[in-house]
């Protein structure tokens, strides 16, 4: 019996798959594939690309047996992992001055404060890594396996400046690792925490300009700004933006969209939406996203949310009877989400926009994404009148779950309020809760 010391551990098999088939179950351990041990779900998928496959299972009770099996060529196995990487997530090496990890509530759920900075997340699932930890047997796989594209958290390319904002000494070297990735012919996303009096100004133009010389290989680089949570006591001094500075990074962004645009065809640089609403600026029209390359990041939602309720068709005949709708957003949305619900007109349906402030995180997070259960609550139940439902984003509740950051779920929003409470994803999910509350 083999002793490993890592293993893919199963929660679930999909429904008329091979691993159903073969009797594999959730609990159980994926030990090797034709003799090899695994250290993440790229090297199954490898090893998977073979018609004949041995597999080395080892059962709750300790049990091993090996499975023979005979598959088509591309054929996967159906089989769901408690984590995609089996010999443990890489974990970040630096003390960034803007961490958002650092400025997390206390006692949230454990996987809040992980900080990940592990390369195969990046090229799996998008997740943003800075490279300070990769070893030259990274680097090595990475050509190899053509891990393409990678998303690479910059946050500036003067080294002496990124070494003092990560906190790590090997962060100085970004360009040399950037240009090492790209002569590879590994594609990059790119982004930049922008923190006021430190990586902006002259700093983020030669940022935008080192970047966009290695370009097509870069492919887009996002620009968001630093998010600062009440729980900063012993972080580094950060302010945010002010209207003033929003409009500066809005007008040198745009030359460079301007250049870039007239030079390779597409904006490649991009602006966080929080940057238009506190200069009180137009969002950018649909586009200058191109094909919104890093909308995961908060850049562009605005806009896709825009045109996809311009998309949206009038059906409803409206309600029998008065209904009262509340519909839920971050503070910065306000502006976004009044001026749509005022132009609704359906017979009998009252709407109420209800921004809430950020009491959790605190008042200078302002993303509708950052809500929590408990403020949304405090909010609603300040407010007089009648209420029919509850309509929540979302964008504010954990991914494939209905539960928000607070471990707030949306019955207990319901058992509270005592009305119904509906999550809309997206535009069309809004329009569709609002033409057939009562569906």
């Amino acid at each position: 019996m083999k002793n490993l010391s890592y293993y893919g551990i199963v929660t679930g098999v999909n429904p008329d798959s091979i691993a159903e088939e073969i009797g594999i179950e959730a609990g159980d351990r994926l030990l090797e594939v034709n003799g090899q041990k695994l250290r993440d779900i790229i090297d199954l998928s490898f090893v998977l690309a073979d018609e004949n496959v041995e597999l080395l299972i080892e059962k709750p009770n300790g049990d091993q047996e090996v499975i023979e099996i005979e598959k088509d060529y591309d054929e996967d196995l159906g089989i769901q992992f408690e984590s995609a990487v089996f010999d443990g997530i890489r974990r970040c090496a630096n003390k960034c001055i803007f961490c958002f990890v650092d400025q997390m509530a206390p006692n949230m759920r454990e996987s809040l404060y992980v900080k990940d900075d592990d390369y195969r997340m990046s090229f799996l699932y998008g997740n943003f890594v800075t490279l300070t930890n990769l070893t030259e047997q990274d680097f090595d796989r990475i050509r190899r396996l053509h891990l393409s594209p990678l998303y690479i958290s910059v946050h500036t390319t003067d080294g002496p400046t990124r070494a003092k904002m990560l906190n790590n000494k090997n962060a100085a070297k970004i360009m040399e690792q950037l240009t090492r990735l790209t002569d590879m012919g590994i594609e990059l996303h790119t982004q930049v925490v922008l923190c006021p009096s430190v990586n902006d100004g002259e700093i983020l133009e030669k940022t935008i300009a080192d970047l966009y010389k290695l370009s097509p290989s870069v492919l887009s680089l996002a620009i968001v700004p630093v998010g600062l949570s009440r729980y900063r006591d012993d972080c580094y001094p950060l302010d945010g933006f002010t209207q003033e500075q929003a409009c500066n990074i809005i007008s040198m962004v745009t030359n460079w969209q301007n250049k870039c645009r007239t030079e390779i065809d597409n904006s490649f640089v991009y602006l966080a939406d929080e940057f238009y609403i506190a200069a009180n600026q137009p969002i950018p029209e649909y586009e200058m996203y191109d094909d919104f390359p890093q909308i995961e990041n908060g850049v562009g939602l605005v806009r896709d949310f825009l045109a996809e309720w311009e998309s949206c068709t009038e059906i409803s005949k409206g309600y029998s009877k008065p209904t009262y709708l509340d519909v839920v957003c971050g503070k910065s949305a306000e502006k976004i989400i009044e001026p749509l619900m005022a132009e609704v007109r359906i017979p009998n349906l009252h709407i109420r926009v209800v921004p809430v402030e950020n009491a959790f995180f605190g008042t200078r997070i302002t993303v509708t994404g950052l809500l929590t259960g408990q403020d949304i609550v405090g909010t609603l139940n300040s407010l007089p009148g009648e209420r029919t439902g509850v309509i929540i984003p979302g964008i504010a509740l954990r991914k494939g779950e209905e539960v928000f950051l607070d471990n707030y779920k949306l019955q207990d929003i319901e058992n509270q309020l005592k009305v119904p409470v509906h999550a809309a994803y997206g535009a069309a999910g809004l329009h569709q809760l609002l033409q057939a509350w009562d569906e």
